[in-house]
């Protein structure tokens, strides 16, 4: 991997991991100075046992991989007897197995609509869904272009390459915002995901408030142009962007690999992306408004001016009911959130996937929101 085009791989040495309250294995207290059982009647996991299913957000794949292996180690070690799994299906599909029962949470770049909520009362023992953020990383533009690895781009002349606008890697608007750069005189071939896709909507919708003029297709879920060149999922994508020779695309940063990345301007400035300037772009973000207080969801601010900040970010949640039926599965449910969101859990996805850890407040927020969930 390139660590200069790719400083993800190196976040553990920039020490953002946040001081989180819980630990892997132990409960969190509440106000009365109990513990809570953190999904695990025990306290731990060795009353853990059958299977766990979830489904989502490829953007998540390889945090998922290595919260769920770690996660499967930490119960084996006390006994228990649980499997978890986690399919890369797409932040779509994942919601649509979740609501219709065929997993038990999903991975989501996009939280539930109304609609969604409400829908899921009816797989949720009459409680609705809750979402909580577990992952949050930057969206690189990536590209391949031979003999440019440095790419400057306004969010106007993103918009317009993958609007179909801007054709030419040596059109004017590429060109003075990079009076360094040999640009060739090449087709841009821009590439979107085949697939609905939460990191789709979260880049159009950085697109449609940046440069509503550029692209006027709105926030999106489902890739609107036709004809094109696409990739399933992230890997998908990557490949995609990949194989071509000035070929541009959008994916989440811990899968950007070798390819080149681009540095989006905010305000009069080109900020190149980092775990660090994603976290920031949360932070100076209100939450959404009309949510219940333990379903946790941001407003993300894409048009910020604020110095160190990428805007084009995505907020990964976990899509969890607010009731279990099964009392085995909500146990499970319960523990492997709290472990996702616990200084352990966020630290092996920044060391797997460079994800920004949660601050310790919204940690504790999340953790809050987990205790809550009703089982049997």
């Amino acid at each position: 991997m390139n660590v200069r085009k790719n400083p993800l791989v190196s976040l553990a040495a920039l020490g953002l991991v946040g001081g989180l309250a819980l630990t892997a294995c132990s409960g969190s207290s509440d106000a009365s100075g109990e513990t809570s059982d953190g999904g695990a009647s025990s306290g731990g996991y060795a009353e853990l046992s059958g299977n766990l299913a979830g489904s989502g957000a490829s953007s998540t794949q390889n945090a998922q991989t290595a919260w769920t292996e770690s996660f499967m180690g930490l119960v084996q070690s006390e006994g228990g007897d649980l499997q978890a799994t986690y399919d890369p299906t797409g932040s779509g599909t994942g919601r649509e197995q979740f609501l219709s029962g065929q997993v038990q949470f999903a991975g989501s770049d996009a939280a539930l609509t109304e609609e969604g909520l409400a829908s899921s009362t009816e797989q949720c023992n009459g409680e609705q869904a809750i979402d909580v953020p577990v992952y949050v990383s930057p969206i690189a533009v990536v590209f391949n272009l031979e003999g440019v690895d440095d790419l400057n781009l306004s969010p106007e002349v993103i918009g317009g390459i993958f609007a179909g606008d801007i054709t030419n890697w040596n059109d004017p608007k590429i060109a003075a915002d990079n009076p360094d750069a040999d640009l060739p005189d090449l087709a841009i071939v821009p590439v979107h995901r085949s697939d609905d896709s939460g990191t789709t909507e979260n880049f159009t919708e950085y697109l449609s408030e940046t440069a509503p003029d550029a692209w006027t297709e709105g926030p999106v879920e489902t890739w609107p142009i036709e004809g094109g060149q696409s990739g399933d999922g992230t890997s998908g994508m990557i490949s995609t962007v990949e194989g071509g020779n000035g070929t541009i695309g959008y994916a989440d940063a811990s899968q950007a690999g070798n390819l080149g990345i681009a540095a989006v301007k905010v305000g009069d400035s080109f900020v190149e992306y980092s775990a660090d300037a994603a976290a920031k772009a949360v932070d100076v973000s209100p939450r959404a408004e009309g949510r219940e207080d333990d379903d946790i969801v941001f407003d993300l601010d894409r048009t910020t001016t604020e110095e160190g900040v990428y805007p084009i970010v995505l907020v990964s949640y976990l899509v969890l009911c607010g009731s279990y039926a099964d009392a085995a599965q909500g146990d499970a449910v319960k523990a492997y959130a709290s472990y996702i969101t616990s200084q352990e859990g966020q630290q092996v996805a920044a060391d797997n996937a460079g994800s920004a850890p949660l601050t310790e407040e919204l940690s504790d927020e999340a953790q809050k929101a987990i205790d809550g969930i009703t089982v049997g």
